[in-house]
């Protein structure tokens, strides 16, 4: 078995919790990591740990209860998690089937998938969150994508560490990274992009069995979308630039995303605000400010889109960054 490299995921440096209550950790990890709820032992001892920080789009997290504990959860709702086991004992309940993880092992969630994991009192775990729209900007950057508008999904659900090489290595940088002093955005998307593309081969997308790679039509068109978020795009103007009647770019959407193109430029500019009230480097100074810059004039209207995309208002978003 291979030696956990413990002490390069995550220091002191940050830590959000030490010796506390287990439902305090909790409350912190629904608000930052992924909804869930937490069973625990009648009596149990204020000796739970939490490391947390954020990373580009993602999350890391390093976790332990302290006390044996059951997490469950419908689905994580838009989001992969990456979870190693650095100690302890992990059972997982799926499908009506139970296997026990033990250190060196890594586990994928898929957005989609029902979780129930029982930690061992001496349990711990390092946690990556993904949005999905990384991986699914990863697929798009190589050429695949999943059917229809589902995610991709990982093929399988467990794999040793050891297996995929260079992620080991590639966390531990990651993380220390992100407890450099003089962060950078744009490093550590780029870390995100090379985690991102490492983890491909795991998914359907990337498989065999994945979809077709996109049209080079429609790859030019995004990339297109993707520079002109904060002008006044439309489908008239995508028409032109691809020089296609409106009907061929309403069956060339719906072919690729399964959306017309108002609704995917809507989703892209989600994204990047999104992207951008999480940005610690350069903080926007309000939610009407980065609303505006992408054509949201009617803020009561833009946050109910942009919970329903995120599962948050876009001010709880600013909020957890300026708490971070």
């Amino acid at each position: 078995m291979m030696a956990m490299p413990q002490s390069n995921l995550l220091t002191d440096r940050s830590l959000i919790f030490d010796r506390a209550a287990p439902a305090e950790v909790s409350g912190y990890v629904n608000q930052y990591v992924g909804n869930h709820s937490l069973s625990l032992p009648c009596r149990s001892p204020s000796s739970a740990k939490l490391n947390h920080t954020r990373f580009g789009n993602l999350d890391f997290c390093r976790i332990s209860y302290g006390a044996s504990a059951r997490v469950q959860s419908p689905s994580l709702d838009g989001i992969y998690h990456l979870q190693l086991l650095l100690r302890g004992k992990c059972l997982q309940q799926q499908d009506g089937e139970q296997r026990c993880l033990e250190p060196g092992s890594l586990l994928m969630i898929n957005p989609q998938d029902r979780v129930d994991l029982t930690y061992s009192s001496d349990c711990e775990k390092f946690i990556v969150r993904i949005p999905a729209m990384v991986l699914e900007s990863a697929c798009r950057d190589v050429g695949v994508m999943g059917q229809g508008t589902q995610s991709p999904k990982f093929v399988r659900a467990h794999y040793r560490l050891a297996e995929i090489e260079g992620v080991a290595d590639l966390l531990a940088l990651m993380c220390k990274e992100a407890e450099t002093a003089n962060r950078q955005m744009m490093v550590e998307i780029h870390y995100q992009k090379i985690l991102a593309l490492k983890l491909l081969p795991l998914l359907d997308a990337s498989s065999e069995r994945g979809a077709p790679p996109r049209s080079a039509l429609f790859t030019r068109l995004d990339q297109f979308i993707g520079e002109h978020l904060s002008q006044d795009l439309d489908a008239d103007w995508l028409a032109r630039e691809a020089q296609v009647s409106l009907r061929s770019l309403y069956l060339l959407f719906e072919h690729e995303v399964k959306l017309p193109p108002h609704q995917y430029i809507r989703r892209r500019r989600l994204q990047q605000i999104h992207a951008r009230l999480r940005d610690s480097n350069h903080p926007p100074r309000s939610v009407t400010e980065v609303a505006m810059d992408y054509g949201f004039y009617h803020l009561g209207r833009f946050s109910e889109m942009y919970k329903r995309e995120f599962g948050e208002l876009p001010s709880a978003t600013l909020k957890g960054l300026n708490n971070v």
